[in-house]
This record gives structure tokens, sequence and C-alpha cells, in this order.
């Protein structure tokens, strides 16, 4: 119990797992509100609104503006720190998921047509199709969506 109650004293910790655990929460809603399913890889997946990594990072920055001012390096560090971490989810991940589409795309047609043995358009054999994660990024707006949700955290946090 000691050590539960060390980390809830803990708040830029404390906001930093709150930002990132009610972004996945939200997504889970969020998912469940478009597509009317409940879909559980939602409360620790990648991708979706809001940004978990958004949210987690602003949560972090903002509580150690609070609570170390922002003429600390600890606050240089951990701005600095969102920056990276925002741009790589718009950036480098979600290009990677678009990636990952056009590949899982024609590599089965390629499978496809490997398995068209007589060449009438129909697998005469069974394949194995390719599922690349391609769910991974995120665009601006889900981004956004984080940052707010963390800056929201960040500032409601006891001192």
């Amino acid at each position: 119990m000691s050590l539960l109650f060390e980390f809830m004293q803990n708040k830029v910790l404390f906001a930093a797992v709150l930002g990132w655990s009610l972004s996945q929460v939200a997504k889970l809603i969020f998912t469940f509100i478009l597509t009317r399913k409940i879909e559980i890889e939602r409360l620790w997946g990648a991708g979706g609104m809001p940004s978990a990594h958004s949210s987690m990072v602003c949560a972090m920055t903002i509580s150690m503006a609070r609570f170390y001012g922002v003429d600390t390096p600890l606050f240089a560090l951990s701005v600095m720190f969102s920056f990276v971490t925002m741009y790589d989810a718009m950036g480098v991940r979600r290009e990677a998921g678009v990636h990952a589409k056009l590949l899982n795309k024609y590599l089965n047609e390629l499978e496809m047509f490997k398995a068209d043995k007589d060449g009438d358009g129909i697998p005469d054999i069974e394949f194995d199709e390719i599922e690349l994660k391609e769910y991974i990024g995120h665009t601006p707006l889900e981004v956004l969506g984080g940052v707010l949700l963390g800056i929201l955290i960040g500032i409601v946090i006891p001192g």
C-alpha cells in the first residue's frame, strides 16, 4: 500500500499516467459510438482519438510547469520531449500506418495472384493474408484532442 501512496504523491507522474489512461478510455468510447462495437484493444492500442501520447506528455508538461516552474531545466526537457512525441505521432508513425495499408493491399493481391493457378481470377489454393498493423499514428485533430485533454488534466491535478 505504501508504494501506491508514494506513486499518488508524485503529481507529475500521476498526471501523465492519468492523461494516458483517460485517453485510452476515451478511444474505447469513441470507437463504440462510431462502430457500435466494443473493441477492448482500444484500451491499449495506438492510434485514434484522442492521442494518448499527446495527452500523456502534455499532462506531464503542464504539471511540471505548475509544480517546478517554467524556468527550470525539467520543464524545458518536458516541453522538448512533448514536441518530439507529438511530431512523431503525426509524422513518422502516421506515415508508417499509410505504408502498412498499401503494403497489405498490394502484398495480398500478389498472394492472391500466386494462389490462382489456372488464371480465372479465383484462388485455387489457400493463402494467408498479410495483416500489418495500419492504425499506429495520429491525424493532427487526434493529436489536438490529446493536447487539450492533457492540458486539462495538468491543470486539474491538485497541488
